[in-house]
Formats: structure tokens, sequence, C-alpha cells
């Protein structure tokens, strides 16, 4: 069986495993309870349980996985505790997914998931329970560098996970371990079967795990019914082309859904300006971005040195550089949105990265302009 990494000091032996009833948790788990001498406690937060979410395969944190994180538990004879962590949950990760949209914005909810409930809240209960590290399933690597921890890309590029992770702080990263960064995906569901662990092949959690049917517009409208509100689709001028339905239904770079008609080339959702309730649309040249003003910049390493940034969870990094809080590229980017985020690598470590607040188009650049009317404030 692999051995699980820990990295932990001489004495030190009380590891917290962050259990959210999945395969990956549930071996980290495993791999804990393995290390020689470690005392083991499994802690689940219960973040929401309502309705259909409680019992959709994929879902995380909820009825369903609190049952099944207690029974890996008791197979592997560790402690397992649940805490009620519904009302942070809300206030942080759903009221703020809901009211992101509401401002035009494009919101990652794991990404506030892990900056609250996960780490911020699980680490300071990890904590109080004496542990010396706290460990979780994600698929990222944790490297002593001459400096301190670090942060890495996991070793199968297919798992990676360090984009969701960039807003950890350096504080945090020296006490959480994350034992499954050099593992490919498949090799975990092995040890899970060797194990005879009940989750060994419960299909993975999705990545908005709080969305019963994947619907998000109708949660967001159903939070916050003036989401439901339309107004007009129009140009790069101005000039009305038709009408929508609602903000929520519209994200930076997307072409389906406009329902337009009657134009010479394909249209894009080039900026969504909240304020008015427009959606501004243009030709795929428009959404081309030469810089980015990022906010709330964590930093796990300088960023005074060659880099690529990452601003979509799917994107390929790309060549960039940083000045002040401005990420210039190196060649125009596409699909930019303001509320994503741009997270910063030197190689496969995570530099760290910030939210994106604004960008500039690369007319407007080369125009010598202010921001571009894409910011949102």
């Amino acid at each position: 069986m692999d051995s699980g990494e820990f990295q932990l000091a001489p004495g030190a032996r009380r590891i917290v495993v962050a259990m959210s009833g999945g395969v990956d948790s549930s071996v980290v788990a495993a791999l804990a309870a393995r290390q020689p001498g470690a005392e083991v406690i499994g802690v689940t937060l219960q973040l929401y349980d309502h309705g259909e979410a409680t019992r959709r395969a994929g879902s995380c944190c909820a009825g369903r996985d609190i049952r099944d994180a207690r029974a890996v538990c008791d197979r592997l004879g560790i402690a397992h505790y649940v805490f009620d962590h519904e009302s942070s949950f809300r206030a942080n990760v759903v009221d703020a997914f809901a009211d992101e949209y509401l401002a035009g914005r494009t919101p990652i909810p794991c990404v506030q998931c892990n900056m609250g409930p996960k780490f911020t809240d699980l680490l300071a209960l990890a904590r109080d329970l004496g542990a010396d590290c706290l460990a979780t399933g994600h698929y990222v690597r944790r490297v002593e560098g001459p400096a301190g921890a670090e942060l890495h890309r996991a070793a199968d590029p297919a798992r990676d996970q360090s984009y969701f992770l960039f807003a950890t702080t350096q504080e945090q990263l020296d006490f959480i371990r994350f034992p499954l960064g050099a593992l490919p995906k498949p090799r975990v569901r092995e040890l899970a079967a060797e194990l005879a662990l009940v989750v060994a092949d419960k299909p993975d959690s999705q990545d908005i795990c709080f969305v019963p049917d994947g619907d998000y517009a109708s949660l967001v409208k159903k939070l916050r019914p003036e989401a439901a509100t339309g107004g007009d689709i129009v140009d790069l001028t101005g000039r009305k082309l038709g009408e929508h339905r609602g903000l929520v239904h519209y994200t930076v770079g997307q072409r389906r859904g406009l329902e337009i008609g009657g134009t010479p080339e394909p249209l894009y959702v080039v900026r969504l300006e909240a304020d008015a309730r427009r959606v501004v649309v243009g030709p795929r040249a428009a959404l081309a971005v030469a810089a980015a003003r990022l906010e709330r910049l964590n930093m796990l390493g300088p960023l005074d040195g060659p880099l690529t940034a990452k601003v979509r969870s799917m994107a390929k990094p790309v060549p960039a550089r940083m000045t002040g809080d401005r990420l210039v590229f190196d060649t125009p980017e596409y699909g930019v949105a303001p509320g994503q985020a741009a997270v910063l690598y030197a190689g496969d470590r995570v530099l760290g990265g910030g939210w994106i607040a604004a960008t500039e188009s690369v007319e407007a650049m080369g125009e010598d302009a202010s921001l571009a009317a894409s910011a949102s404030a």
C-alpha cells in the first residue's frame, strides 16, 4: 500500500482529516491511520442539508455523505466528529454566489468554500482538537522549500486542484497536508477498494455541490428574486439588439443563448453592466484582454520574475507579468471575467493569485485608455 506523506515534525502524532464523505478524503484517513503511532480524528462539516441536495449523487457534506464518512471511520477504527457550519456556508458561499451574479460577475464558489468553511473554520477546529496537522483530499502538493512550505500542482495534471486553492495562506499551508498530491486518481480508488471502504466506487462530487440539479440560475433567482429582472442586449455602440431574461443567465465569453439573429458574424458576451442591467455583446475580437486588475492578492511566492497565469479553471496557464496590481498578458487572453480568479505559477509552484476586479481590452490598452467598462465594483 502507498504511504501518505504527512510531513510531521518529530513527536507529532495527532492528525485531523477533513472528511467530506467521498473517496479522496476517505483514503487520506486510511493513509493517516497507517502512519506509525498516529492518532487520527475524522472531522466533517455539515454545510447544508436541503431537499434533493442531500440525496443527489455527487453532492458533499450533507446527510448521505456524513453517513459515509462515519462508516469509513468505523471501518478504520478512528474517531469521527460532525460540526454544523450550515449558517457559515450559507452566508460565505451560497449568498455570496448569488450576490456575485447580481453584480454581473462570475463567481467561483469552490474557492470561497476553501477560504471559509473548509480551511479557515476547519483549521480552527483542528487546532482546538490539538492536532499537529490537518489533512485533506485535495489534489495538490505541499513541498518543503528553502523558505518554508510551498504549494505545487498535483502530479496528475488531470486532477490538479491548485486553481481552487490559490487563496491558501502561508499560515494555513504550514499546517495543512495534501497526501494525494503525488497519486493518480485510479490508484486512489484502488486503495479504497483494497481497504474495503464503502465509498470506493462513489462518484466524485460536483463543482457546485449545493445546486441540487445543476440549475444554478434557478437557485440564484430563488435566493435573489430580482435576478430574474430582464434588460437589453446591446452592441458595443449601445445599440439595442434584443432583450434578456436576467444577467444570471450570462457570463463573459458566452456565445449560445443570446437569441440574436441576422448578424454578419457570431456575437459573444463582452461584459455585463449590472447597474443598467445590460448585456453587452460583440465579435470575438472584442473579448481580447491585454491586462487585468487583481484585488485581494494572496502571495505564496515572489511575483517579480517570469510567471504564468491561469484565469479560468479549465484554461492553460499563459505567460504574463505582474505590475503592481495589474496582470499583463504577453499575448491577448480571451474569456477573462470579473469575479473569476487569476492564479499565478512559476513552473509547478503556485505563487498565489487574486480576484479579477476589472479587465483592460487590447484596444483600450493600445489607446492608453483607462480600465475598460468591464470593471465590476
